[in-house]
């Protein structure tokens, strides 16, 4: 991961939005990232990533919203403010019937990298993506692994301070990800980068924040850290050597303040175990004076914490963002008073 952050914001986008037809594929989404940093934008299929991705690099317009590269709107300024990003698509677009060399001597031909540094800029782009070998091979008889390395090649040949990356490893065998992971991490050093997935562990590998979007809204967006912290509810496993029945022991623990829910767990030898589920805090010591004043022998009294999958699923399938519905309204309304 990146060691040189700071503050300064490299892309900034507000309140964006992207309409088709009667689809809303992005809804008031808003994007940072700062200089030194890889950002991850996460969210399953259909989720609106690569609509997002397209809009930051000038490929769509958005319905709404702004959309500034380091300081200068996209949409005013497009060539300026394309000259600081380095876009890999989805679908590397790359000519399979040249050479790697061939290819990234038209790109930077297209980039309009000066002729007097060009042959740099392309050896330079070769090395860090170790692509030397191959560099006179056709890109049609490369591994999908080394076109990828490609993509990756001409989207860093003008040393942009931007680097996008739309799902660089779909596709790739286990050693290749590692390799372009590898190689994305390598690339955080100098250089910011967006880099979008559906897949976890490959946001966790190499992104110093996350971004999660879902049915085209952001669900949430912070660090790690923050994540982690992020249950839908606190829960507590407790086990009580008893042979007082199930239902008493439920009825009793409802009777604490702040319970949400109480489901029973497969039973270990002689314990009966219950998952407590509370609405706001945690209250393990209130659980454990009614056990003690019933005389049920505590034996187990353990706080339950959810993976960053577990955590990652109930945002995508258990919450959704408050006030989406006007957002989308919001958005349709802007259409009709455009087409007045």
């Amino acid at each position: 991961m990146s060691s040189t952050k700071s503050s300064k914001e490299l892309v900034r986008a507000t309140g964006l939005n992207r309409v088709y037809g009667n689809h809303h594929a992005v809804i008031n989404v808003d994007l940072v990232l700062r200089k030194g940093e890889v950002l991850g934008l996460l969210g399953p299929n259909g989720a609106g990533k690569s609509t997002t991705m397209q809009m930051l690099t000038g490929n769509i317009s958005p319905t709404s919203g702004e959309i500034k590269i380091n300081g200068i709107d996209l949409l005013d300024n497009p060539q300026q403010a394309k000259a600081s990003i380095g876009y890999l698509p989805e679908q590397p677009p790359v000519y399979r019937d040249m050479t790697a060399l061939e290819y990234l001597s038209y790109c930077a031909a297209l980039r309009d990298i000066p002729k007097q540094i060009r042959r740099q800029a392309i050896q330079t782009a070769l090395q860090r993506c170790s692509l030397e070998e191959v560099a006179n091979k056709l890109i049609g008889n490369l591994s999908k692994g080394f076109q990828q390395r490609v993509g990756i090649a001409q989207a860093i040949l003008h040393k942009p301070e931007v680097v996008i990356l739309d799902e660089p490893t779909v596709g790739l065998d286990p050693i290749q990800i590692n390799e372009i992971r590898d190689l994305i991490r390598e690339l955080g050093n100098d250089h910011s980068v967006i880099l979008s997935t559906h897949i976890l562990p490959e946001v966790q590998a190499v992104c110093d924040r996350v971004q999660i979007i879902n049915q085209g809204e952001t669900v949430f967006s912070d660090t790690f850290e923050k994540l982690a912290q992020r249950q839908i509810a606190p829960v507590l496993i407790a086990g009580f050597e008893t042979d007082v029945a199930q239902k008493v022991v439920i009825g009793t623990l409802q009777k604490l303040a702040g319970i949400a829910s109480i489901k029973k767990l497969e039973s270990v030898q002689s314990s009966q175990r219950f998952e407590i589920k509370f609405s706001n805090k945690l209250n393990a010591p209130a659980v454990a004076n009614l056990a003690n004043e019933h005389g049920w022998q505590l034996n187990e009294l353990t706080p339950k914490s959810e993976t960053l999958e577990q955590i990652f699923m109930n945002l995508i399938h258990g919450e959704k963002n408050i006030g989406s519905q006007q957002q989308v309204a919001a958005v349709s309304n802007k259409e009709e008073a455009s087409n007045v």
